[in-house]
């Protein structure tokens, strides 16, 4: 194997995991310690991967970094407005559902508004709002306490009673990030733990993720890959993350950008 096909295959695995250890590539690439340090040396030198002890990571944002709400409601709109609109023909009236917080939530908030007799449990201040501006006597919108985090999520022990011993038929979860070891990931401590709450209170788990949060790893893992029933993403999500989604979530589904 040539180095630009090495290092492409080595690309892709970081890109795929969100991570690689030196001794893994050695093993699985048949070269030396020294070849594959090379490799990472050329691909951190052009900024698309960050070498750390013993191997390296995807060069992307911290794994604590929170970006606000208002900051990651402009970017991808297009995708997520496809992404919210293939979300939200899963939901039938008369049924609960749960949105956690995001941008692609919030997106899929304004379209559920015209939803007959629907039941709305949520932990973000922005989708509660989106339901509040639009007002229906035939909905029932509950949001939870807890500490308001950067994100506008609520968050913390609070949020967590409030959501323990609610059912909910589905929820759409949505994260920072997604990659085959991680899972899906938030860079907020306690909000995975309260996430993680939402995700035990639903029958199934739908994931609406633009193709960004692929290969980003936050500090906690909310849920496995395998846990959820429903990924939903948009054309722009890589051949190796689709058959790693394809395989191991229910069902992956691309949304496509009809506008």
């Amino acid at each position: 194997m040539l180095a630009p096909q090495r290092q492409q295959a080595i690309l892709e695995r970081v890109r795929r995991s969100g991570g690689v250890r030196v001794a893994d590539l050695v093993r699985e690439l048949g070269v030396s310690d020294m070849t594959i340090r090379r490799d990472l040396e050329a691909l951190a030198e052009r900024g698309l991967l960050e070498k750390v002890h013993g191997g390296a990571t995807i060069n992307g944002p911290g794994s604590t970094e929170e970006p606000g709400f208002a900051a990651k409601s402009v970017r991808q709109q297009a995708e997520k407005d496809a992404i919210a609109r293939r979300a939200a023909a899963l939901v039938r009236p008369g049924t609960a559902v749960a949105l956690s917080a995001g941008t692609t939530t919030w997106a899929l908030a304004h379209l559920l508004v015209d939803v007959d007799e629907l039941t709305v449990i949520t932990n973000s201040i922005p989708v509660a709002d989106v339901f509040h501006r639009s007002p229906r006597a035939d909905r029932t919108v509950v949001l939870t306490g807890g500490v308001r985090t950067p994100s506008d999520a609520l968050v913390g022990p609070v949020a967590v009673a409030a959501i323990r011993r609610l059912h909910v038929d589905t929820l759409f979860l949505g994260v920072h990030g997604m990659s085959v070891n991680a899972g899906f990931t938030t860079p907020n401590l306690l909000e995975s733990e309260t996430d993680r709450e939402l995700v035990a209170s639903a029958h199934r788990l739908v994931v609406p993720a633009d193709h960004t949060k692929w290969g980003t790893v936050g500090i906690s893992t909310i849920a496995e890959l395998s846990e959820a029933d429903v990924v939903i993403s948009d054309a722009g999500l890589p051949e190796a993350a689709r058959r790693e989604l394809a395989e191991r979530a229910g069902e992956l589904i691309i949304a496509e950008d009809t506008k």
